[in-house]
């Protein structure tokens, strides 16, 4: 670890490490198990804006149960470097395909050939999922958090006299006896038509992924004038179980208006930053001390390093999708499912898992082929293994044994 960074506040038995020649970066990576060669590999992803920090409940468990714990801060986060953080930088190295080449690299240089199951939470859901879908070889069994996933991209087809859309290749297959549940609204609009959508609301609205595309969202929440801590408390007590208004419920459709139905930190204000549409629900001085899954110390790592690195590197990877940068090599694998063993792990009073209509009924359904089913837990919001730690550590356990019996 460079010298110029201070030691993470990691409980005994978590060590920190780099490791360099992955995909172009020194990946920063914490570790449990890691004391006896040959155990099988758990890889834990993160999503934003967080670090591999945000394993550290349920690493020591796992690793106790017989397995090496892999967290990696991902690129564009925390200790990795080798990234671009400028915003007109190399935003496509953080599509979806590099960064499972990414963690292929890693655990190769972990000098494991497959893993036992990879774990994503938030944004690593979806990279966990494509792990599983690409390489089912390698990632044996996965389980998303928080952000169910809704399959890759079908591909037009088109008549081939007019040119014209008739059809779209890809929507997941099952079998005559387990066919694709509805999709409420239909399909997703594009995010240049959703945004145009939601301005069009009495009360103009915005998404907060269009947000974190445009060049102004990094400066807003790294420079807000609350400070960059307070920023974060914010943001984090907003979307847990600490929110009392956090009753999450499935949406009905696309339609601009039920999007709006949800809290404004995913369908913003029009006008707002993230960091005004945060602070006015800033948790009170006695709510912060009594914060025992999240409290200041531990708050202090993330607010420190993305003091430090900015928040830039995490947008990049809202903007390969806003974009539609990597639609055209998602779309080679238009139909095609998760073979492996799969489930969901997501907080009761998670919004994440209702914010796309349709994608949780596709992933239950034809999407992932070896579905072992959904788990909410009670008293948890977002951060789930933050928030509730114990409770997600024993659903993962459960789960692989369940590999080991087979």
């Amino acid at each position: 670890m460079p010298s110029a960074l201070p030691d993470l506040p990691l409980p005994a038995g978590i060590r920190s490490r780099l490791v360099p020649g992955i995909n172009g970066l020194t990946m920063h990576v914490l570790e449990a198990g890691h004391e006896q060669p040959g155990r099988p590999c758990v890889l834990l992803l993160h999503g934003f804006p967080e670090l591999a920090y945000s394993w550290r409940k349920v690493m020591l468990p796992l690793a106790q149960a017989g397995y090496h714990v892999v967290a990696p801060d991902h690129r564009g986060y925390g200790r990795t470097t080798g990234w671009d953080a400028r915003y007109d930088g190399d935003v496509a190295s953080f599509r979806f395909f590099n960064l499972v080449r990414d963690t292929l690299g890693l655990i190769a240089a972990l000098g494991h050939r497959s893993v036992a199951a990879v774990v994503g939470h938030d944004f690593g859901s979806p990279l966990a999922a494509w792990c599983a879908l690409l390489r089912p070889d390698v990632f044996r069994s996965v389980v998303l958090m928080s952000a169910p996933f809704g399959g890759p991209p079908g591909l037009p087809v088109t008549d081939p006299h007019t040119g014209a859309v008739v059809g779209t290749l890809g929507e997941p297959a099952g079998s005559a006896a387990h066919t694709p549940p509805a999709v409420p609204g239909g399909p997703a609009p594009t995010a240049a038509q959703m945004d145009a959508q939601l301005a069009s609301l009495e009360v103009p609205r915005k998404h907060y992924q269009w947000y974190y595309s445009t060049p102004a969202a990094d400066t807003d929440m790294r420079h807000c004038p609350q400070g960059i801590h307070s920023f974060l408390r914010a943001y984090y007590h907003h979307k847990s179980a600490d929110w009392p208004d956090n009753r999450p419920f499935e949406l009905a459709s696309w339609a601009p208006a039920e999007l709006a139905r949800m809290p404004t930190y995913y369908v913003m204000h029009r006008r707002a930053d993230m960091a005004a549409t945060v602070a006015e629900h800033m948790p009170s001085a006695a709510a912060v001390a009594a914060c025992e899954w999240l409290p200041e110390d531990q708050l202090r790592v993330y607010s420190g390093e993305f003091a430090r690195t900015g928040f830039q590197g995490g947008l990049q990877w809202y903007r390969c999708g806003t974009l539609g940068l990597q639609v055209p090599e998602q779309q080679m694998f238009a139909g095609r499912g998760i073979e492996v063993p799969a489930t969901f792990i997501a907080g009761a009073s998670d919004w994440g898992v209702y914010q796309k209509p349709g994608e949780l009924q596709r992933m239950a359904g034809p999407l992932c082929r070896r579905f072992e089913g959904i788990t909410l837990i009670d008293s948890a919001g977002h951060w789930v293994q933050q928030e509730q730690p114990d409770a997600v550590v024993r659903h993962l356990l459960a789960f692989l044994a369940r590999r080991h019996a087979a």
